[in-house]
């Protein structure tokens, strides 16, 4: 099957090299990127470079990803996930299962039904509209959305929109609880000593896992595959999972610039006319799961803020962030209901997907990675 031609782009970059396009690309990410992360925006090293991206493609430019070098990103961004699920928030699924099966099915029933009416009204088409509101891990969700046929680049614009505005709510709503402004969190340390061996124990099962994932041709098998690997190695043998923070970071560079890079003029188009819309369901969404943390603390006496951040629908590490600075809240408690809703439309996505997509009637959305 051969690959879909893309569409070409002309601009100021179109008749320049690609070196001067690669230099232009790094030059923008650099800028833009330094920027989010001095004001301190949720996933600025995955969003920067998306965004700087769209606007050299937008320019003309033609450069592209290399192919190996996003399948070792993906399986880069698959260790860091597997790797957070800790032995002691998986022990704790049992000890509160009733309050995790009520949250998990009723946010990601709220949020299929929003992906539904998104789907049904003709804003984005099938399975996008539903994996772009699916309440998950956000580039996990874009990664697993491309393989299942839905156009990750209108998933990515729906989640990293999302991940904002869920992470401003909840910096804002912390902070009428909490006195968060003497909390510093503490700067990543982004070249500091790295132990070989550990490093390649970590690589090695990244590749291993990828691999895997290849040869029994699971979705997006270089994340799962990888994603798989760690949550063994680290739970069922007490392997650390580690990787340096620049290496994370240029994981989340080269997923940023691949899907940037294939946007065109048209899905611009189809993204911003569909801005207020796909605004509409985030703030309904955030308003559905307010009303649960609302009901979770009046049925289980849960601290409110607690339950706030525990219900918010996406940007785990910003919460989890915002949760750190609080002695006050249940931590543990907070990262069970957030993985557990992970895992859940992990493994659950896709059926789910095709499931409301069919119901909605609209097509499946082609185009992927």
């Amino acid at each position: 099957m051969t690959e879909p031609i893309e569409p070409i782009a002309i601009g100021p970059l179109t008749a320049r090299s690609l070196s001067f396009q690669w230099l232009c690309l790094v030059a923008i990410t650099t800028l833009l990127t330094a920027a989010m992360l001095a004001v301190a925006l949720p996933a600025a090293l995955l969003i920067g470079p998306m965004l700087s991206a769209v606007l050299i493609g937008a320019l003309g430019a033609a450069v592209r990803v290399p192919t190996l070098v996003f399948a070792s990103a993906q399986a880069m961004v698959g260790l860091v996930v597997g790797s957070a699920l800790e032995p002691a928030v998986l022990a704790s699924f049992a000890d509160i299962w009733p309050v995790l099966l009520l949250t998990v099915l009723a946010t990601v029933g709220a949020s299929s039904l929003l992906g539904w009416l998104v789907s049904r009204w003709k804003i984005l088409p099938g399975t996008t509209a539903v994996w772009g509101s699916a309440p998950g891990a956000a580039t996990a969700m874009v990664l697993m959305a491309g393989a299942f046929g839905a156009d990750a680049r209108l998933v990515a614009f729906m989640q990293y929109l999302r991940v904002i505005f869920v992470t401003v709510a909840a910096a804002l709503i912390a902070r009428l609880w909490v006195d968060t402004s003497g909390v510093e969190v503490p700067e990543p340390v982004w070249f500091g000593p790295v132990d070989p061996a550990s490093l390649g124990i970590t690589l090695g099962i990244g590749l291993l896992g990828a691999l895997a994932g290849r040869l029994v041709r699971l979705p997006a098998p270089y994340f799962v595959g990888a994603f798989v690997a760690a949550a063994l190695a680290h739970n069922g043998f007490g392997v650390p999972v580690d990787l340096p923070p620049w290496l994370v970071g240029a994981s989340y560079v080269a997923v940023g610039w691949t899907i940037g890079l294939k946007f065109d003029r048209a899905l611009l188009a189809t993204a911003f006319k569909a801005l207020p819309q796909v605004v509409l369901s985030i703030l309904a969404l955030m308003a559905f799961c307010g009303g649960l943390a609302w009901f979770l603390h009046w049925e289980w006496g849960i601290d409110p803020l607690t339950a706030y951040l525990a219900t918010s629908p996406g940007g785990m590490d910003s919460v989890a962030i915002i949760a750190a600075a609080s002695q006050n809240v249940n931590i543990s408690f907070i990262m069970a209901l957030q993985m557990a809703r992970f895992l859940f439309v992990l493994l659950l996505g896709p059926p789910i997907s095709r499931l409301v997509a069919r119901w909605a009637g609209g097509r499946q959305a082609t185009g992927s990675f």
